[in-house]
C-alpha cells in the first residue's frame, strides 16, 4: 500500500488479539480471503484496518455456517457488507438464545423428574411428546415494558444497571416508539403507553406494574457499581429464604428491578 496511515498489526499482534492462529491467517491468504496490506522487508505480514474488517466479516461468516469455498464469493459481492453480515448474524444469535432458552427448560423438567424417581421409558417418552407439543413453532420469547420517555429510561438502565444497549427507532416526526435493550440471553422490548391496548408506564399509575428479575454474577460488586452510577435502591444486597442474594432498584419510571445471585445452603454465592 501507498498509504501507510493509521494504525499497522503484526500477524502475531493479530493472532493473539483474536485467538485465531497465525496458521489460520496464512491458510486465509492462500485462499485469497485475507492478504495483508503490507510485506516488511522482514517478510512479516501487516494488517490495517480494513484488513481486520475483513477478517471480522470472514469470522462472522463462518459462524454462520458457510463454507470457506462461499466466502470468497461472498465478499465479493458489491450487494452484501460488513453490515449486512452482522444483521444476519445477529439474526442467528437470537434463533440461537430462543433453542437454548426452550432447551433449558426441558432440562428442568426432566431433572424436576428425575428428583421424583427415576422416570420408566414410557414417562420418557410422554416427557418428549409433551415438550414437542408445548413448543408448537414458538420461536422466542420477548419481554416488553412500557414507558412514557423510552429513550431517558434506555439510557438509564445501560448506564446504571450496565444493561446491553439496542436500537431506538423514531416515527417521521422524531418521537422514539420503540428501543430494545440485551440483558444476559434476554432482550427487551420498550413501548409506549397507548390507549387502543390500555399500556401504560408505571409511573403514570404511581405504582410499579413489572418486576424484572436479572441474574447476575456477583450480586453485591453489581450493587456497588449500580450505587456508584446513582441507582434508587429500594433495598440492599441480602440473603433470601428461597436461595439468592439479591438487591431491588428502581428505574426512571418506578419499574421495579431486581438483581439476584443463587447462594448454597450455608449462605455462600455460587
Amino acid at each position: 500500500m501507498d498509504d501507510h496511515s493509521g494504525p499497522r498489526w503484526r500477524i502475531g499482534q493479530v493472532s493473539t488479539r483474536t485467538g485465531l492462529t497465525t496458521r489460520t491467517l496464512r491458510y486465509y491468504e492462500e485462499l485469497g480471503l485475507l492478504n495483508p496490506s503490507e510485506r516488511l522487508a522482514s517478510g512479516h505480514r501487516v494488517y490495517a484496518s480494513e484488513d481486520l474488517r475483513r477478517l471480522y466479516r470472514v469470522s462472522l461468516l463462518r459462524q454462520l455456517g458457510l463454507p470457506l469455498s462461499d466466502i470468497g464469493r461472498e465478499l465479493d459481492d458489491s450487494s452484501r457488507d460488513l453490515s449486512d453480515t452482522i444483521d444476519r448474524h445477529v439474526g442467528q444469535l437470537d434463533q440461537r438464545m430462543a433453542a437454548l432458552g426452550r432447551h433449558r427448560e426441558r432440562m428442568i423438567t426432566v431433572r424436576d423428574s428425575l428428583a421424583a424417581g427415576s422416570p420408566t421409558d414410557e414417562e420418557l417418552l410422554e416427557l418428549l411428546h409433551d415438550m414437542a407439543e408445548i413448543d408448537h413453532g414458538l420461536a422466542q420469547r420477548l419481554t416488553l415494558l412500557v414507558y412514557d420517555d423510552i429513550e431517558a429510561v434506555h439510557d438509564h438502565l445501560v448506564a446504571v444497571f450496565g444493561f446491553g444497549p439496542g436500537t431506538i427507532t423514531r416515527d417521521e416526526a422524531g418521537r422514539v416508539v420503540h428501543a430494545e435493550l440485551h440483558v444476559g440471553d434476554g432482550v427487551i422490548w420498550m413501548h409506549p403507553p397507548t390507549a387502543e391496548y390500555n399500556l401504560v408506564s408505571p409511573t403514570s399509575l404511581g405504582a410499579s406494574t413489572h418486576c424484572m428479575a436479572v441474574m447476575v454474577d456477583d450480586v453485591d460488586r453489581h450493587h456497588e457499581r449500580a450505587v456508584a452510577a446513582g441507582a434508587a435502591v429500594v433495598y440492599p444486597p441480602k440473603n433470601m429464604p428461597y436461595g439468592f442474594r439479591e438487591y431491588a432498584a428502581r428505574d426512571l419510571e418506578r419499574g421495579l428491578w431486581s438483581f439476584m445471585t443463587p447462594i448454597d445452603p450455608e449462605g455462600d454465592l455460587i
